[in-house]
């Protein structure tokens, strides 16, 4: 699976020009079935990162622009009534397919937004009092403009704590925008991407990304670190448990792109602030002493001492859990 892993990173890399860590970031949400945020300025290829993997993995994608007059029956469906057949039938909306891009979310109106609640928590949709089951995998990538720009209402809390990671992308490097410049990214690529896997080839994808072994000193490890983001100073709400199995997920994910099938403290550490820096709320005095999110976390994580690094004391029983790119062989002892 390694192996197509990468195919894929090939191939969305042909669209997404000196983003790795975006692409790799991005990815490992999709194995942990999680939704995505990007946090960006226009123009830095948020959209063209969700066209670049619908087209890698074959899935059926459906994009909507949200704006002020965009109603939830325009993304859920809608009950018509059918005087041929003499009844009301569902007609589907644009949020049934395999990856939603929800572009600009934070445009449109609260109701709106709450429309996704549902779809992004239990993979259905429920109009007129009959749910229905969306496709599966089912993800949603959302865009949202930075905080105070023009037209904009920031989303609440229990709309951001269904995405598993927010992530922001950045202004591209000088080589990166040279090429752009020259038109080698996206315009051309757009057409190049070759499929790699399907909609059911990414659903195996996930399964054996669930499977990465995760030992307890880890999971303490993680809880500790949600801990203590409720009893930080700076912060008012701390991450929710909706947080805690997010950041377990997503480093099991995180481990199976960096070609592994067992849990490093490092796993967790780098997606830590990725999976929860949306999910608190800093109060006045971190706004008086001016600093953010990831500033707070990167205190909370320097603050947690680590597990101890070595890879056989966070191997299962057995000694299952070598590295992909390994040769395997047998290995002694017990494990922790």
């Amino acid at each position: 699976m390694n192996q197509i892993v990468g195919q894929i990173f090939s191939e969305v890399k042909k669209m997404i020009s000196g983003k790795d860590d975006c692409i790799e970031k991005a990815f490992a949400s999709m194995l942990a079935g999680g939704h995505i945020l990007i946090e960006d300025v226009p123009g830095v290829g948020k959209t063209t990162l969700a066209l670049a993997f619908s087209a890698a993995m074959s899935l059926e994608n459906h994009r909507m622009q949200f704006t002020p007059d965009v109603l939830p029956a325009d993304i859920l469906g809608f009950m018509m009534y059918d005087q041929g057949k003499g009844g009301f039938f569902y007609h589907e909306g644009a949020i049934m397919c395999n990856l939603f891009l929800a572009d600009e979310i934070n445009r449109t109106s609260p109701k709106t937004q709450s429309a996704l609640l549902e779809v992004m928590e239990e993979s259905c949709v429920t109009v007129d009092g009959v749910s229905h089951a969306l496709p599966e995998p089912f993800l949603v990538m959302a865009t949202e403009n930075p905080k105070g720009s023009a037209g904009t209402q920031l989303l609440p809390e229990s709309q951001l704590d269904r995405f598993m990671i927010r992530m922001s992308m950045g202004y591209p490097d000088f080589d990166s925008e040279l090429l752009i410049a020259k038109g080698k990214s996206s315009r051309e690529g757009a057409g190049r991407i070759e499929p790699v896997v399907d909609a059911e080839g990414l659903v195996r994808l996930q399964r054996e990304a669930d499977q990465v072994f995760v030992h307890e000193s880890i999971y303490a490890y993680i809880t500790k670190l949600v801990t203590a983001t409720r009893e930080n100073t700076y912060i008012d709400l701390g991450v929710s448990p909706r947080g805690t199995i997010a950041c377990v997920r997503m480093a099991k994910a995180w481990a199976y792109v960096k070609g592994r099938d067992y849990v490093l403290p490092e796993d967790a550490a780098d997606v830590f602030p990725d999976v929860t820096a949306h999910r608190i709320v800093l109060n006045t005095k971190a706004r008086v002493a001016k600093l953010t999110a990831e500033q707070v976390l990167g205190e909370i994580l320097a603050s947690v001492p680590r597990p101890a690094s070595f890879e056989k004391r966070l191997l299962p029983a057995g000694g299952r859990g070598v590295n992909r790119d390994e040769k395997r062989r047998p290995r002694t002892g017990t494990g922790a």
